[in-house]
């Protein structure tokens, strides 16, 4: 099989400001954190290569791209050409000194992140950089080629969201520089409840509030972020006119505001494929920070919905597509 997506173009997209700037938010927090409970120190070249499965996927992974690069490599004990992909890999990893991480998923055992990332076959290659997913590579490439793709992820992660990568020490005990596990945050109830009784009152600015409140303090919370992204949606219908904003989106296809609009309006009405597919063909028909902002759009509409939903798998799926 010939590789193909070799070719970091796809990462404009996620060069916008907004995103970069909160990355290095991230990646400052992540380092402070460690620091206060005294992580953040060498890791040891072991440490650079793990591997992940779906129950710490959003550890290992997601809040581990705040740090630094993370390459997905998808692989299974049967596929041959995973045999020679795996180990180069592996040896470049530890080559590029702490430049980026490489997680190895075991596709027979974690079918659902496989899903996710809209695999169609491995060797798979992808990276997450700041929480941003994008494909690097599928099937056979030459080391030369990798070499290639690996300098640009690192060269991007660097230059636009700050990520500077780990230190090595060829010293340091394996897993001794990982951070502690964070003390459980909270309790937040009081926050998590006085934020419910806001969306039942319509409060949705005090709902918005109620859930930043707690995601301040644990970013983690996930009850926190499943209802804020919920509040915020429900804030931005708010007062509109749905029958204007549907007349809108229906004149001006090209208005990437009103499409982004109706998206809404099509989500809070239950009607989940068609939000979707509205600002995936949005996506597909513009460039730029208009595509960014109907891409931030709809990452938001997946956080309303829940990963765990195939609705949203298949999205992110077509989304992939219409981006790389």
């Amino acid at each position: 099989m010939q590789p193909r997506n070799m070719s970091m173009s796809g990462v404009v997209d996620l060069a916008a400001v907004k995103a970069a700037q909160e990355a290095k938010a991230k990646a400052e927090q992540a380092r402070a954190e460690s620091a206060r409970q005294g992580g953040g120190g060498a890791v040891s070249p072991a440490d650079l290569v793990i591997d992940v499965d779906e129950a710490g996927f959003e550890r290992d992974v997601l809040q581990r791209s705040a740090e630094v690069p993370v390459v997905i490599d998808f692989w299974a004990e049967w596929c041959e050409p995973c045999k020679q992909l795996s180990p180069l890999l592996e040896r470049l990893a530890v080559e590029y000194a702490g430049r980026f991480m490489l997680a190895k998923i075991d596709v027979d055992a974690n079918q659902m992140l496989m899903q996710q990332f809209g695999v169609q076959g491995i060797p798979a290659v992808f990276a997450v950089v700041a929480g941003q997913a994008l494909p690097l590579f599928q099937g056979a490439a030459g080391e030369a080629q990798i070499r290639e793709t690996l300098d640009q992820l690192v060269a991007v992660a660097e230059q636009r969201f700050g990520l500077t990568g780990l230190t090595v020490d060829p010293d340091a005990e394996p897993g001794g520089a990982q951070p502690a596990p964070a003390a459980p945050a909270g309790p937040y109830d009081a926050l998590l409840e006085a934020a419910v009784q806001a969306l039942d009152a319509g409060d949705f600015g005090g709902a918005v509030q109620a859930y930043r409140n707690v995601l301040s303090e644990d970013p983690a919370n996930m009850e926190a972020k499943l209802g804020l992204a919920q509040a915020e949606l429900l804030q931005r219908v708010q007062g509109v006119d749905p029958q204007q904003v549907r007349k809108d989106a229906a004149e001006k296809p090209a208005d990437v505001q009103a499409q982004i609009a109706a998206a809404d309006l099509d989500l809070v009405g239950g009607h989940v494929e068609d939000a979707f597919g509205r600002l995936i063909e949005t996506v597909q028909r513009t460039v730029g920070d208009d595509r960014d902002a109907v891409r931030l759009r709809l990452l938001e509409l997946f956080e309303v919905v829940g990963g765990e939903d195939p609705r949203v798998a298949a999205a992110r799926r077509a989304l992939a597509r219409a981006l790389f």
